[in-house]
């Protein structure tokens, strides 16, 4: 009995250490920026098979100074193929405030009462003393009320440019573009990782294009390091309130 009642204990002590250990670690070592990977590979990117553009024939003639693909002056510099790459702009100025509060009451009675029970009255108050007097046989009355209030204040302010990479052409002819950034600054890593669906027509003349053009948009800006550590929850208080249930 003892030994199946210490088998969780014994689990939970395991978790523990392995988490103690993920910390020292952390804390020990800097934290690692990751490889560079494929771009279909960043999470809400469509698959495709392979991130580069489609070869274009060299059909130049010798002793000539012209080259297919090469650019030019009056050429549309502007990313169209997948594989190419073009800067998102990134403005973010959000600020919202909610209020709410409820308050909820009810109150309840009721009476039973037994006027009569086929002559048995007198029997029933011989045998059970103090009911003398039937009518007021049963009473039952209730009141319960909630009040509630929540107050949400949030700002954020977030200003950058990150390039992407074309991954897709959709039949329709849109974009779908995905990308990631990671800089470190002594012992912290700032990423940033973007992707969605654009339209050519809202690629601007510098190769640009606003994080408000681009549908179906994720964008995640985050970070690892000594600095998150310590604003984030530890482990147990985590778990505490993922399962308390007040």
């Amino acid at each position: 009995m003892f030994q199946k009642a210490s088998r969780p204990f014994a689990v939970i002590a395991l978790a523990a250490s392995l988490a103690a250990c993920a910390t020292v670690s952390d804390a020990v070592q800097e934290p690692q920026l990751t490889p560079i990977t494929n771009p279909q590979m960043i999470v809400g990117a469509m698959p495709v098979s392979a991130p580069t553009p489609p070869p274009i024939a060299d059909d130049s003639s010798m002793n000539s100074l012209w080259r297919t693909g090469a650019t030019g002056f009056f050429n549309d510099h502007r990313a169209s193929l997948v594989g190419d790459i073009l800067t998102v702009d990134i403005n973010i100025t959000d600020t919202a405030t909610l209020n709410n509060s409820t308050s909820t009451s009810r109150t309840g009675s009721q009476d039973a009462a037994v006027t009569g029970l086929f002559g048995l009255e007198q029997p029933i108050e011989r045998f059970l003393p103090g009911t003398d007097n039937l009518g007021t046989g049963l009473g039952t009355s209730s009141a319960s009320s909630s009040q509630g209030v929540g107050t949400v204040n949030r700002s954020e302010n977030i200003q950058m440019s990150v390039a992407a990479v074309i991954t897709n052409v959709l039949p329709n002819g849109n974009f779908v573009i995905a990308g990631s950034q990671e800089v470190r600054v002594n012992s912290e890593v700032r990423e940033l990782i973007i992707s969605g669906v654009i339209r050519p027509e809202d690629i601007s003349a510098t190769n640009t294009i606003q994080h408000t053009q681009i549908a179906e948009a994720r964008i995640s800006y985050g970070g690892r390091g000594d600095l998150s550590s310590v604003q984030r929850p530890r482990v147990g208080q985590r778990v505490a309130n993922s399962i308390l249930p007040f």
